[in-house]
């Protein structure tokens, strides 16, 4: 990935540019020491003098009011802040009017910004003073006052908070008065230029000791660049926060997220002293010290799946390789791309005005269909379906075209959405709340309603990182999130009346990954890699996890790699320095899963015995007890010497019930809701009493024997033996009601007991368990 860089023989400014701003995709302002605002439109390539300041006015900065609060299509934004040398604010509108002016600071403004919701406008000066405005231009507060000039300021992503530069140091504070600010030494020279992503909540620094950094919202250091020839003099992020660009002089440089340069460009500018970025992220404009208004395009972005290469060469052309047998295609279009996204057979492709559906294995006919609303910000596919974010709504739409379901969720941004907050599988839909970041809302995909009950997911920490398996029935589905502690979750999607149950797999994960074809987890941690061949297995069988876990050492990637994804038994990770590098685990887990999903139960047993490992028999254990095989079980269970187990599951194929013997399994399984609703569907209703009497749920068994007139007195006998053990009294108000006028006669009880287990054999079908 590069920036294709436009530059105009002769600049169009007499002197040096200070800023420049985006108001849509196709038009951008710039004004300069010259006192000339200028309009560029880069569709017709024209540039026209939009006015002329007073010649007391010299621009410094530059911002755009907001352009998620505008309710235009194209995104088009009506006003933009400017600040002045000469300590002015001046509110100025689309066609150059100034709207008001205000005495902001003494000596020069030098930066400005509004909020993420165009509530409050920001000023920095010379004098050492942080401002905060309302919309109209009146002052609300002085945030804070410096011994020296204040460079650069940038809200967060809530707008309760301030990042601005003082000397070499960086500082945020709370915008509540007497808040406690942060403040930490982050360069060796003063500090030039900062920003702060709303995306993904990294801060990103620049300043004159020649290196950018990367900063996480705790003033963690992310990544430090190598000292350069001259001063970082301008930066700023793409607005979905996976990019970022640096200016210095006569250079300008794309870097990722996590700090490693894409492409380096050294064009004839000068120092680049402002950088904008377009609303669609595709562009950016910088602002030069010779007089010149630089422009680049993002162009030969990749993308690899299986065995396609997806190169988009320019604006509006994909090259596609398929490196089996050399065959290319070229995919023109009619508009800019904007975003694309390849897997799961299907190529799609988002322009500005339409998106377009590609089979992978006829590109002569896609699916195309027109957006409904501005820019595409994100695209995830599933295997039936995939979904488009833009700065209004979420769109899940079949690959034929059709649109399924656009939920809604109350006080959502879905322009600060990213690959980490959303997750969709061919059933489920899930989002991670941004107002509430312990909270993350699950959809069924066919209707766009909430899940099961309609409550969200609410977790006790800060989620960070939310993935849904990509297999198997919607019953199954399990959600895997790492929360902001770095520990790795799963929990249950969908639950009907019961709370969801959620278990911890793993600690000090930095990435995550659920493979494309089969339920296996991926995720790098502490410097290891981990596969999760089976994570059911945490709701089956607890204990065996940790036996279906395969770990290596991952100092292979390097220092802070990054899992991509996983196809296959193939993994691909990006090393901390950006290269990409693959490597793969066994098959055998993705054939016994296979086997599995097949009922092929005696090609998994085999299997197991030919690979002669131990995870692979802990995964079949547990597949086959969830699954209710008891003699696959009772095998792998002897293969790990699970001895009691192997004893109680013999115990079992004794049983001459079917329906007891699934109930025993689902509570072998911990799923004694399930249990009990076997057996009560199987009119075993005294074998459902004395479930709950085994686990000593007291008021559930004298609910079934008074709903059904049976067995009252075993309820209350084994109740009073029960106190009698710990020698105390009875005060359950309900057992107290129910135990007058009942008299205890042991032997009778027996008596009824053993015909109850009679007439179970007896019950016409009913055999033991083939051995």
């Amino acid at each position: 990935m590069r920036l294709k860089t436009t530059l105009l023989k002769d600049p169009k400014h007499a002197e040096l540019v200070s800023c420049v701003g985006w108001t849509s995709p196709d038009e951008v302002y710039s004004a300069a020491d010259d006192h000339k605002i200028l309009r560029w439109n880069l569709l017709s390539n024209e540039c026209s003098v939009l006015s002329t300041l007073p010649e007391d006015i010299s621009p410094t900065d530059m911002h755009w009011f907001p352009k998620a609060n505008t309710s235009k299509k194209g995104n088009a934004s009506d006003v933009f802040a400017l600040t002045s040398t000469d300590g002015k604010l001046l509110l100025v509108t689309r066609n150059g009017r100034i709207e008001k002016t205000v005495e902001a600071h003494h000596g020069a403004v030098l930066s400005t910004r509004w909020n993420h919701t165009g509530t409050d406008l920001i000023t920095t000066g010379e004098d050492g003073l942080v401002k905060i405005w309302s919309r109209s231009g009146m002052l609300r507060s002085t945030l804070s006052q410096a011994t020296s000039p204040i460079y650069a300021a940038a809200w967060s992503p809530d707008s309760n908070q301030v990042l601005y530069t003082t000397g070499k140091q960086l500082v945020i504070k709370p915008i509540q008065p007497n808040a406690k600010a942060n403040i930490w030494k982050a360069h060796e020279g003063i500090i030039l230029a900062i920003d702060w992503n709303p995306v993904n909540n990294l801060i990103i620094s620049g300043a004159e000791d020649c290196t950018y950094k990367v900063w996480d919202s705790y003033s963690r250091l992310l990544s430090s660049s190598s000292a350069f020839d001259y001063p970082v003099t301008a930066i700023s992020w793409s607005p979905d926060g996976e990019l970022f660009a640096v200016g210095s002089f006569n250079t300008l440089r794309l870097c990722d997220k996590r700090g490693w340069s894409h492409a380096l460009e050294k064009p004839n500018t000068g120092s680049v002293f402002n950088i904008s970025w377009s609303s669609d992220g595709t562009q950016v404009a910088g602002a030069c010290g010779n007089g010149h208004v630089i422009f680049g395009h993002l162009v030969e972005r990749r993308l690899e799946w299986k065995n396609f290469d997806v190169i988009m060469s320019n604006s509006k052309l994909i090259n596609i390789r398929n490196v089996h047998n050399d065959a290319k295609e070229k995919l023109d279009f009619r508009d800019r791309i904007i975003k694309m996204s390849i897997g799961f057979r299907y190529l799609v492709v988002a322009t500005s005005s339409q998106c377009h559906v590609y089979s992978v294995n006829t590109w002569n006919t896609p699916t195309i269909f027109d957006l409904k609303e501005g820019s595409v910000t994100l695209i995830v596919q599933a295997e039936k379906y995939f979904l488009l974010v833009d700065n209004t709504s979420i769109y899940v739409y079949s690959y034929d075209g059709r649109l399924v379901c656009s939920p809604k969720i109350q006080g959502m941004r879905t322009d600060l959405l990213n690959q980490q907050t959303v997750s969709l599988s061919e059933d489920t839909l899930a989002v991670r709340d941004k107002t509430n970041e312990k909270t993350v809302h699950l959809f069924e995909v066919l209707s766009g309603k909430p899940v099961g009950d309609g409550k969200p997911f609410a977790h006790d920490t800060e989620v960070m990182e939310i993935c849904l398996d990509k297999n198997g029935s919607a019953t199954e589905r399990r959600l895997a999130f790492v929360d902001r502690n770095r520990d790795l979750f799963l929990t249950q999607v969908r639950v009907f009346g019961t709370a969801r149950k959620t278990v911890k797999l793993g600690t000090m994960i930095d990435s995550l990954a659920w493979n494309d074809e089969s339920n296996m987890l991926a995720a790098l941690a502490d410097g290891k890699l981990m596969i999760w061949y089976y994570p059911n297995a945490a709701y089956v069988d607890k204990s065996l996890l940790p036996k279906t876990v395969f770990e290596r050492n991952a100092s292979e990637f390097g220092d802070s790699p990054q899992l991509l994804s996983f196809v296959g038994s193939h993994l691909t990770v990006r090393q901390s320095k950006g290269s990409i590098v693959t490597s793969s685990i066994s098959s055998y887990p993705a054939n016994l899963l296979e086997c599995v999903g097949a009922s092929k139960w005696d090609d998994a047993v085999r299997l197991c015995r030919f690979a002669r490992d131990e995870s692979l028999w802990a995964c079949l254990a547990a597949m086959a007890a969830y699954h209710k095989q008891l003699a696959t079980a009772e095998v792998a269970y002897a293969a790990i010497d699970e001895a009691d187990k192997v004893q109680f599951l013999q115990h079992l194929k004794e049983l001459p019930s079917k329906e007891v013997r699934n109930a025993e399994m689902a509570l072998f399984c911990g799923q004694t809701l399930d249990a009990e609703g076997i057996l009560l569907q199987s009119g075993l209703i005294f074998r459902a009493i004395m479930l709950n009497l085994t686990l000593f749920n007291w008021d559930r068994a004298l609910e079934l024997a008074v709903k059904h007139k049976t067995h009252l007195d075993t309820v209350i006998a084994h109740r009073r033996r029960y106190l009698q053990h710990f020698d105390k009294q009875e005060t359950n108000k309900r057992f107290l009601q129910y135990s007058e006028g009942v008299s205890i006669d042991w032997d009778s009880i027996n008596s009824k007991i053993d015909a109850e287990y009679q007439r179970e054999r007896e019950r016409p079908g009913q055999t033991a368990a083939v051995q």
